[in-house]
């Protein structure tokens, strides 16, 4: 009978390794074809504990892997990036990752939303069963919506903060809450594609510092490219059929 795989002794990763050390088993389940399943966040969590607990440089990490450097800056920066109260939260399965990733986070863009307020909003869901839908309007409401709203999430009235949303008339213009928001958000990535074609080819863009950042972000873009063009031609074809 062939040798059972040791149980890793990994606190945050209940898995059997796959290779002769735990540093072999998480390198060879990152590059399993099963490396679909994982989530960004999962793939982050690895990545950051071959870094900051087994010692492997990102370099290393990327030969390992046969990844680019910026596919394990990405994932590294984005862990580096969440609070103590949101990694606990998605880690402990508290907070749905997908509702973060998608949803929290281009909050996290805006002047006026700092992480502690992040950290309140999660804070105040933690715990309870909500779409991706609910999070999504309560997102809005908390971080874009009047004070008596947040104040009243934060109170712990989610079932109040829920109806409220249900029972919000429509915007005058004929387009809800969500809707014009989302409208805003498809003007303001057709200006940031008009800018970065009128200056991508400028010159002066040539420094080292600009360089690295820039490759960095470019590699995160690329990723989602496809699926976001297809996004893209559906919903202008669906609402075309308007």
């Amino acid at each position: 009978m062939p040798a059972v795989p040791a149980p890793s002794t990994c606190t945050w990763c209940p898995f059997a390794s796959w290779g002769t050390d735990e540093v072999a088993g998480i390198l060879q389940l990152l590059r399993a074809d099963r490396q679909h399943a994982l989530s960004l966040l999962e793939q982050a969590r690895f990545v950051d504990d071959l870094h900051t607990e087994r010692g492997l440089a990102p370099a290393d990490i990327a030969r390992e892997l046969g990844r680019s450097p910026a596919w394990v800056t990405v994932r590294l920066g984005l862990l580096r990036e969440l609070s103590p109260v949101v990694r606990d939260a998605l880690f402990a399965g508290a907070f749905p990752v997908y509702a973060y990733l998608y949803t929290l986070r281009p909050f996290r863009r805006l002047r006026s939303v700092t992480a502690a307020d992040l950290d309140q909003f999660i804070g105040a869901l933690r715990g309870h069963r909500l779409s991706v839908r609910q999070i999504e309007g309560l997102a809005h409401g908390f971080f874009r919506g009047p004070p008596s709203f947040r104040q009243e999430l934060l109170a712990g009235h989610l079932t109040w903060a829920l109806q409220h949303l249900e029972a919000a008339p429509p915007d005058p213009d004929g387009c809800s809450d969500l809707e014009r928001v989302f409208l805003q958000d498809l003007e303001q990535t057709q200006k940031a594609m008009l800018r970065v074609l009128a200056k991508s080819q400028d010159p002066k863009l040539q420094s080292a510092a600009f360089r690295a950042q820039a490759n960095l972000l470019t590699a995160a873009l690329l990723g989602p490219t496809t699926a976001f063009l297809r996004t893209l031609r559906q919903l202008h074809d669906h609402t075309g059929q308007a």
